[in-house]
Order: C-alpha cells, then structure tokens, then sequence
C-alpha cells in the first residue's frame, strides 16, 4: 500500500487540540525523531500555538524564509515533528521554547533564555557498543552519542550541548532526584523519585511524590529525570508540574473570575 500521507483531522491526537469543523485534514508530521501521537508538527506551533501565522499558507512562508531552528538546525519542514525537550527559536523575534508538557498532557511552550537554549536534556534509551568496539549511547529524539562516560546507563539523562552534539552532564536514575512524567495517567507531573518496584519479564513501577506530598506509581519508561537531587538542569513551567484536583481547579477559575470584576 505504501506509506501513509495524509492524516483526517478527527484522526489527529487529542493534544494538539484541533477542532473538528476547521477543515478535513490535518498536517501529518514527517517521519523524524519522534513518534506520530507523541510529537506536534512545526506548523501547530508557529500557527496555532505562537500566532505568527493565519493559515497554513503563511506558515509555509515562515519556514521558507529559514528563520525556525529546532535544536539550532534550521527546519524548513513545516510538518517536523517537534517533541518532549526539543528547544525551538526564532531568531528574528529572539524568541527560544522549551516544549514540555503541561498536567493535562498537551505540549507548553515554555520561554528560555538563550542561554538554556544552548543544551536540551536527552533520556538514554540504549547503550551499545557499534563496529571498532565503539560504544555509544542512544537517546530517546534519535541521537546516537559516541564515547559516553562509562557510569552512563539506560534510563539517565544527558544533558547535550546542540552545538557540539557533546555530553556536557549526565543524571542517574536514582532515588531522590527529580523527575517529569513523559506518558500515562500522570503525564506533565514533576516530582522526585521515592523507589523503583523490579519487575523481571515485566514493566518496572517507580513511585513518585511531588512538593504538596501527592504520591503516584507509573511505568519506569514514563520516567524522564531532570537532575540531580531537587534542582533541575531547565527552567520548570510556571505551575512546575503539581496537578490540581477538579475542585482546586475551579476555585481558583472562581478567584480569578472574581479579581477581574
């Protein structure tokens, strides 16, 4: 059949928060570091998102113009698929994105100096040793980074300079350091390690508690840890991962609703 190029709007992962009666189709992203549901095309961001373009049009123009940079290269594809970590800058507008994910699951682009968008942190996902018995590790956007230190193991992060495609840090996987939650239930929540449960032939568990002392058990690989101890290598959200309740929620809707009257 070969492969498939377009995408049916209704078909579109929930999170990118697409309406239905807009239109039939929606923009597929290109095959690239991340995966189909778990990504968001270029486009989303610059039109939907950010609000620099009306239409899709537009958006084709901007990309053109070489002015977008994902991970300080230069993407003319509107439909790259962007996702967990990925630094987006715009250098006209001198404007750099962290995308992380808010607690309802959606994609936040989250403001950084450019200082921050120098390096992005990278989960390993593999470690292998290739052809001349050169190790290297494999990280979870597709990088695949020769000569890591030797205390590098699957399920720590490296922090990457996007330069240099060099380590510059690395954090274990450990108990008491700091975490996000990439997938799942708990998705966009961001706490410390309390324990991991081994489950041989089966899907390790990690417990998780975040500052107001909320508790939550999940997959191990929906586990991205962020750095060493409390503090983190980005700069977190502005609600910096707690989930409110339902109740919480609306109270503060009301507290709002209340200040601006």
């Amino acid at each position: 059949r070969g492969p498939r190029k377009h995408m049916k709007r209704i078909a579109a992962p929930k999170h990118w928060m697409l309406d239905k009666l807009t239109g039939v189709f929606a923009p597929r992203p290109s095959p690239g570091p991340h995966k189909l549901r778990e990504c968001v095309p270029l486009l989303l961001l610059i039109r939907n998102r950010l609000k620099y373009a009306l239409n899709y049009k537009e958006c084709k123009v901007i990309c053109n113009s070489r002015s977008i940079k994902v991970d300080s290269k230069i993407r003319t594809d509107m439909t790259y698929p962007c996702g967990f970590q990925d630094v987006i800058s715009i250098e006209k507008t001198e404007e750099h994105f962290r995308l992380l994910h808010d607690t309802k699951g959606r994609f936040l682009l989250n403001r950084i100096t450019q200082q921050e968008a120098a390096y992005k942190l990278c989960r390993v996902k593999a470690l292998g040793v290739g052809s001349g018995a050169v190790p290297h590790i494999t990280t979870h956007d597709g990088r695949t980074i020769r000569y890591p230190d030797p205390l590098i193991k699957p399920n720590d992060t490296v922090k990457v300079n996007l330069a240099t495609n060099k380590i510059e840090d690395f954090a274990k996987f450990e108990v008491g350091n700091i975490c996000a939650i990439t997938a799942g239930h708990n998705i966009g929540r961001i706490g410390t390690i309390q324990h991991t449960e081994k489950h041989p032939g089966g899907h390790n568990i990690v417990h998780v508690k975040d500052k107001t002392g909320a508790t939550w058990a999940t997959r191990q690989g929906n586990v991205f840890v962020l750095g060493t101890g409390n503090t983190a290598a980005i700069s977190l959200p502005r609600n910096k991962g707690i989930k409110l309740s339902i109740v919480e929620e609306a109270s503060r809707r009301a507290q709002k609703a209340s200040k601006r009257d």
